[in-house]
């Protein structure tokens, strides 16, 4: 869809160039898709950020022996998901790496063709704040933190599930630009899990959570697109305060406790045309208690019937190890 309301499209990643009227422009999947800036109105100049050459993946080697990933913004879905499949990523062998089985089932939770998964990025899908948007889910699960420039050009960093305000609201400042994540390297030697559930099947996701076993009695679960941002719930054997994080014993009825009122505090469960809130909410219910079963087996109470059981349309897949 034309963007009517534009006058002048730059090749620009500097937001020391910035003014008001303007747009950041990455894939524009959405923004040609509405004719708009659903985040900021209605941009009289787009700043196309694709040809500020970033590398897509960066990986990082930390001092003791394990490694981190850099993403660039401007990483198309489709080299995110290549991702998954390299035989060893960053040099490691790719069992070693467990929490790269989030990558496929995100991407595919795009539900979109391969010409989107070329053009879309992953930035910009962070950007635009959708409550389904898979790359939220995907980097909040995996505690990424967003590389943020400043107008003034210098960097600042925000965790992901705490960029998010709402649907397409963010902690962006005027001019401020996404340059990329940087995913630790404790959440890609982690074990996840992954659930997602849509209305319909193979349609937008009204529940996806992402669950990572962070030690021997602890989970920490991370809850998409049936909350209107991320939310983040560390779930273990024996609660305590940890870091702001939400804590919560590890029981079913505990979790399920905790996660109503969080949701409560910030404007209740997603209603869109693709779930109703009740469903969300008895949706987001399941599919914790199934991450529970999954991650914390003998350890996670109230849950006996989730054991064995996986619910939604899409599946995690398991590198060997």
């Amino acid at each position: 869809m034309d963007v009517t309301s534009v006058d002048e499209v730059l090749l620009c990643a500097d937001p020391r160039r910035w003014r008001p009227g303007d747009s950041w422009l990455a894939g524009g999947t959405v923004t040609f898709s509405y004719g708009t800036d659903i985040t900021r109105g209605a941009p009289t100049r787009l700043l196309d950020i694709t040809g500020a050459g970033w590398p897509p993946l960066v990986w990082h080697h930390e001092d003791d022996g394990t490694v981190s990933l850099e993403i660039a913004a401007t990483c198309r879905i489709a080299e995110l998901r290549a991702l998954a499949v390299e035989a060893e990523p960053g040099g490691m062998p790719r069992s070693s790496l467990p929490g790269l089985d989030l990558i496929a089932p995100a991407c595919d939770a795009f539900v979109a063709s391969w010409k989107i998964w070329n053009v879309s990025t992953v930035g910009g899908n962070v950007a635009t704040a959708l409550p389904a948007g898979p790359m939220i889910s995907l980097l909040s699960g995996w505690d990424a933190v967003a590389l943020v420039r400043r107008r003034d050009g210098s960097l600042r960093r925000t965790p992901v599930a705490e960029l998010i305000l709402g649907p397409a609201r963010t902690r962006l400042g005027d001019g401020e630009l996404i340059r990329g994540f940087h995913v630790p390297a404790a959440s890609l030697r982690e074990r996840p899990a992954f659930r997602r559930i849509s209305l319909t099947e193979r349609g937008r996701s009204a529940a996806l959570l992402i669950g990572r076993r962070i030690s021997d009695t602890a989970l920490r679960l991370t809850v998409t697109a049936s909350t209107v941002h991320p939310v983040v719930l560390d779930v273990m054997s024996e609660p305590h305060a940890r870091g702001g994080t939400r804590t919560v014993r590890a029981d079913g009825s505990a979790w399920r406790v905790a996660i109503d009122r969080a949701v409560s505090r910030t404007g209740g469960w997603y209603d869109d045309i693709h779930g109703s809130p009740a469903w969300r909410r008895a949706m987001t219910h399941r599919l914790g208690d199934e991450i529970l079963a999954e991650l914390l087996p003998g350890i996670a109470t109230g849950v006996d019937a989730a054991r064995g059981r996986t619910t939604g349309d899409l599946r995690m897949e398991r590198s060997t190890r």
